[in-house]
């Protein structure tokens, strides 16, 4: 069984409701246990647990919040050189598009990687214009089925690597998705 942590800290509650809907596409692998926490709840333990994360974050000023980057400079450097190679992923909801929520998912990779994680994007269009590249990205709340899409598919795609690294499930390569992948299924 794959354990999957997806890690969030949400101001207005948007990143919550992304931080579900990845929590969701966690879930729809066979065999794997999810734990949704928030900054608040999570300890330095849960990383030690997890075989791969999914990290979110508010977007401050381009950034990922304050509370998030304490999180891993007071809890998590617990763990410091105990957990490396676990898999990660990010996602944010900022006030709008071109709030900087691309720049926040590499702040928060940029953590990710100084403890060892693999990080990693989707390259799937879940809709017209829309891909995970960088991690799920968001003005505000998740409300079209495409931007739900996105935070499902990265969830989803967390724990197909774990389950094709980690429990050698050759099926749950990316490459064998059973969903669209064709950018041009979606004009």
């Amino acid at each position: 069984m794959g354990n999957i942590l997806i890690l969030y800290h949400s101001n207005t509650g948007n990143t919550a409701k992304m931080a579900d809907f990845v929590a969701e596409g966690a879930a729809s692998v066979s065999g794997m246990e999810i734990r949704k926490l928030t900054t608040d709840e999570a300890t330095a333990d849960d990383l030690q647990w997890c075989d791969g994360i999914a990290l979110g974050s508010p977007t401050n000023m381009g950034s990922m919040a304050w509370k998030v980057k304490k999180w891993w400079d007071t809890e998590a450097i617990k763990k410091w050189l105990e957990i490396d190679g676990k898999f990660a992923c990010a996602f944010s909801s900022s006030a709008g598009w071109g709030g900087g929520n691309e720049t926040a998912c590499n702040a928060m990779a940029t953590v990710l990687l100084n403890f060892g994680f693999l990080y990693f994007g989707v390259t799937d269009y879940v809709g017209k214009g829309l891909t995970p590249h960088y991690g799920a990205v968001i003005a505000g709340e998740p409300r079209e089925e495409k931007e739900k899409e996105s935070c499902r598919r990265l969830g989803r795609r967390l724990s197909e690597w774990v389950g094709y690294y980690r429990e050698g499930r050759a099926e749950l390569h990316p490459n064998k998705a059973r969903y669209p992948r064709d950018p041009k299924s979606f004009e």
